[in-house]
């Protein structure tokens, strides 16, 4: 029996191509939208490709056609593509949005944008609730431009219904910018020392593709006006992830844990390191949608690892993640060993401390 029709763009991406799955074999005839076409995915049976560039809106608009009962947007990024969905809202029975966690930000005005600024690390409640504020909408940044996406839609809930899900920290098939490289390439490199900031209690809230996914099908179903936190069970801490990485590829390293903040530029900061925990509160998504998480962190992980293995091959890590490269702009170069190595030898650690197990 089919559940109505859905058009997904950015369905090529990592976030689409999980989304794209569970819609199908939820019943609905989805459309699954790219600039590329999508003729290389092997879509499941029924899925429909469909060539388009989302900024392109009389393409776009030539590609929904006569509509929609859910629309999915993986990439939609700043006001302008708010109003580009509300300009078809009369084909689009509801939408879902993913949004950012990013557009958090605490008491003073600090957010993830102005962690690497001295004193900027924001100090948020754990588990952080979407009532929590929200950095000013604008157009000076990515979290910015998501504020004012959610706001434009947000204030036309009655012309067209959207669930916005304000994503954590990724995770899964397809990444383009894998933080669990950080520590399977060092396991890979066989590393003998791990340095880790923050004596590696960081917690950055992950979402693994299949749970985003669950969100979305969910959402599809109970159309409404609301904003939701996207996230996993259970935010592991920074050593947590290293040990189980290691684990997995037959790797003990040394840990040397620093109290406080990255002794040195490229040193002990990971994709996953924060001065104060980051954790999302999921108990409105478990409320409105009766969410529960499809996988967890660790229980994906095997198949991540795999993954980043069989991607990285002989190659040199730059050729083979070339948007990870270029991503994580204040953390330098992610495996500047000779940096760690320097630091190491002028700090002399008597006996490196072990991260918990």
């Amino acid at each position: 029996m089919t559940t109505g029709t859905a058009f997904v763009i950015g369905a090529t991406g990592q976030i689409g191509r999980a989304a794209v799955r569970a819609l199908a074999a939820d019943g609905w005839e989805v459309r699954a939208a790219s600039r590329g076409g999508g003729g290389h995915v092997p879509w499941p049976e029924g899925v429909r490709p469909v060539l388009v560039d989302r900024e392109d809106t009389a393409a776009l608009a030539a590609a929904l056609g006569d509509g929609c009962d859910v629309l999915l947007d993986c990439v939609a990024y700043g006001p302008e593509h708010a109003r580009q969905l509300l300009d078809l809202s009369g084909r689009i029975g509801s939408a879902v949005v993913v949004s950012s966690c990013s557009v958090y930000q605490d008491d003073r005005g600090r957010s993830l944008q102005t962690q690497g600024e001295p004193g900027g690390a924001p100090v948020l409640p754990v588990p952080v609730p979407e009532t929590q504020s929200l950095v000013p909408a604008g157009p000076d940044d990515y979290a910015t431009r998501k504020v004012a996406l959610e706001r434009e839609l947000l204030a036309a809930g009655d012309r067209l219904p959207t669930t916005l899900l304000r994503a954590g920290a990724i995770h899964g098939p397809h990444s383009l910018r894998p933080r669990e490289l950080y520590f399977v390439k060092r396991a890979l490199d066989k590393r003998p020392v791990l340095i880790l900031a923050h004596n590696g209690e960081s917690r950055f809230h992950p979402v693994h593709t299949a749970n985003l996914a669950e969100l979305v099908r969910l959402a599809a179903r109970r159309p409404g006006s609301r904003v939701l936190n996207a996230g996993d069970p259970y935010a592991p801490t920074v050593a947590e992830m290293a040990t189980a990485i290691g684990a997995l590829l037959g790797h003990d390293a040394e840990t040397v844990l620093v109290d406080g903040p990255p002794p040195a530029p490229n040193v002990g900061d990971t994709p996953w390191s924060a001065a104060h925990p980051f954790v999302l509160d999921m108990a409105a998504a478990e409320r409105e949608l009766g969410y529960r998480a499809m996988t967890t962190w660790v229980e994906s992980l095997p198949e991540t690892v795999d993954e980043l293995v069989a991607r990285l091959g002989e190659h040199d890590w730059r050729a083979a993640f070339p948007v990870l490269a270029t991503t994580y702009d204040r953390f330098g170069d992610l495996f500047d060993y000779a940096a760690e190595d320097r630091w190491l030898a002028a700090e002399k650690p008597l006996a490196p401390r072990r991260s918990p197990h």
